[in-house]
This record gives C-alpha cells, sequence and structure tokens, in this order.
C-alpha cells in the first residue's frame, strides 16, 4: 500500500498516512511535485486523466502530477513522474513556485517546475488517457467548464500570476531574476 509522508503548513515532515487516508482527508497535507511542460510556441502540455483514476477522472490536467515518495525531494519526484507519466527523460528543470492546493477532498503542498520540450510523449496509458498541447487562449475559454481539474484551474491561474512572459519571452530564461518578487510562492523545492 502507498504511503505519503504528511507535513504541516510549514511542509515538515510530521508522519506518514496511506493514499486512501490522505484522498478524502483534508487535515492530511502531503506533497506533490507538478511540472509544466510549454513548447516553443508557449502552449502548455496537458494530459486527460485515465477513467480509472480515484481523484477527478477523464479531466484534463497539468502537464505532470505527482506525490513524493518518503524521503523523495520535489525535484527528485518530478524527475520521476516525468518519465513515468510522459516518458520524458534528461529535460532540464527549472523551479517556478511552491504553492498550497486545498479542498475537500485533499491537502496538497505542491512545487511547480517548467520544462521545455516540442517532441512527442509517450505516455503512460494506465495513467493518462490523452495529452495534447493547449494554446493560452484554448486553456482561458475551458477555465469553469468542468474540462480541467480544480487543481489544474488553480495552478493556471498561479502560472498567469506568476506571468507567462517569464516563461516564453524572457532571453535570460524562465524564473526569477534579480529584483523580481513573488511573495510566499517561492520558495526552495527541495
Amino acid at each position: 500500500m502507498e504511503r505519503f509522508e504528511i507535513v504541516d503548513e510549514d511542509d515538515r515532515v510530521i508522519g506518514t498516512a496511506l493514499r486512501s487516508e490522505c484522498h478524502g482527508n483534508p487535515a492530511l497535507i502531503h506533497r506533490v511535485a507538478h511540472v509544466l511542460v510549454v513548447n516553443a510556441q508557449g502552449a502548455l502540455l496537458l494530459q486527460k486523466r485515465a477513467a480509472c483514476k480515484d481523484i477527478q477522472p477523464d479531466r484534463w490536467d497539468t502537464s505532470v502530477g505527482g506525490h513524493l515518495d518518503p524521503g523523495e525531494t520535489y525535484h527528485q519526484a518530478a524527475v520521476r513522474e516525468m518519465r513515468e507519466e510522459l516518458g520524458l527523460t534528461g529535460l532540464p528543470l527549472t523551479f517556478l513556485y511552491k504553492s498550497k492546493l486545498r479542498n475537500e477532498i485533499e491537502s496538497e503542498n505542491v512545487a511547480t517546475f517548467l520544462a521545455r520540450h516540442d517532441g512527442p510523449v509517450a505516455w503512460n496509458e494506465q495513467e493518462i488517457s490523452e495529452v495534447r498541447f493547449w494554446t493560452p487562449g484554448e486553456i482561458d475559454a475551458a477555465i469553469g467548464t468542468g474540462v480541467f481539474t480544480p487543481n489544474f484551474e488553480e495552478e493556471w491561474a498561479m502560472y498567469q500570476a506568476f506571468g507567462r512572459h517569464y516563461l516564453v519571452e524572457r532571453e535570460s530564461g524562465p524564473g526569477l531574476c534579480a529584483g523580481d518578487s513573488f511573495p510566499d510562492l517561492l520558495r526552495d523545492a527541495d
């Protein structure tokens, strides 16, 4: 049975719990890594969750998302999940921000990374039914229609607040530069 590390509001490990306990009890905060895979045109790769998933089946979600294994860092989990879900290896990851996603089903502390990739992916058909690149306009038009997971809709709002221009237009590359600020969401990911 899969176990997650349980953390406090400051992301310090305070114990472990079964996956089934975490999904259904929002008091049990656990850690998740997300990767936003963006192509050269600024479109975002999204995955459609398989019908058999216990949370939000048949809905479009972030490019990569997965729970941390006990003892694993956010970065290690992002690399592992990118390989397991999309078959992608060797892509550099840039840490973007850290956030707290809370709802009536679960509570997650999430570290979000960026990867750039234009090529095909070999997704895990047990977890994902479809993948495709979505333009920002396509995503904006579908927000609030039930197409996406609630967590992705929150992620999209944070991604936009962070500034898509950081991800597709800056010559210096993605992420924050000296003098930039993004209060409370930016902390070390590991």
